[in-house]
């Protein structure tokens, strides 16, 4: 990431575009734009922004295809959802496919560079922590924010990578749903959310020996979840 970070701001809407992308540039971001959901997967991965900054209702492909997508393609870049819909059952699913955060229109512009600044900080976290975490034949460096298995580079997206490297940081502790989102995802819970679940069970998949009984990352029923090493 240079001195001006690159955004990417996928919008249909072209008043409300012209507006975020001026904004942006004004606090000084490099911003691409894409007014469609096709025309911003492409570029996402043409251009490798630094954050994507995604409507939901788009034409053709929506921003939940989107984020879906993108990670597919195991591209880590922060996505930052905008969307009129508030539901939560559209939050969790945008944070379920990925996404970093989730931002309900109409929203402030100081709360949007807020929430962009905080998602660009998060590698430098992983900078100031030289070390590296070892748990059966994964290890975890916490500096780079790299994960291997058995030797082999694992694809994790920058959430799942978040997630893991907050509970090996902490050993042994028990965490419950709630303060996870709040760690990690700076996400305000209501009490119905299953995303935390989401991203365990997927964590389990591609780190544990046996998913279904997992010896690392463990639930603790009632309480949360716990990294036992």
């Amino acid at each position: 990431m240079g001195e001006h970070p690159t955004l990417l701001v996928v919008e249909d809407d072209r008043t409300l575009a012209r507006g975020l992308v001026m904004n942006l540039e004004i606090e000084g971001f490099r911003v691409l734009h894409a007014a469609d959901g096709e025309e911003g997967l492409r570029i996402a991965i043409d251009e490798a922004p630094d954050l994507v900054i995604l409507d939901l209702m788009l034409p053709g492909m929506d921003g939940f295809e989107v984020v879906a997508a993108l990670r597919e393609r195991a591209r880590a870049t922060p996505v930052l959802v905008l969307s009129a819909r508030g539901e939560v059952a559209d939050k969790v699913e945008a944070l379920h496919l990925g996404a970093d955060g989730y931002l309900t229109k109409p929203f402030s512009l100081a709360e949007l560079v807020a929430r962009v600044r905080a998602a660009l900080r998060r590698p430098a976290w992983d900078a100031t922590h030289d070390r590296v975490v070892r748990f059966g034949d994964v290890t975890v460096a916490l500096d780079r924010g790299e994960v291997h298995r058995a030797g082999a580079p694992v694809s994790l997206t920058a959430r799942e990578v978040e997630l893991l490297a907050f509970l090996v940081s902490h050993p042994g502790r028990i965490y419950s749903r709630s303060r996870l989102l709040d760690a990690v995802w700076d996400y305000d819970y209501d009490g119905t959310t299953r995303t935390i679940d989401n991203f365990i069970r997927r964590l389990r998949v591609k780190l544990e020996v046996d998913a279904r009984r997992p010896r690392h990352l463990v639930t603790v029923h009632g309480a949360g979840y716990r990294f036992d090493p």
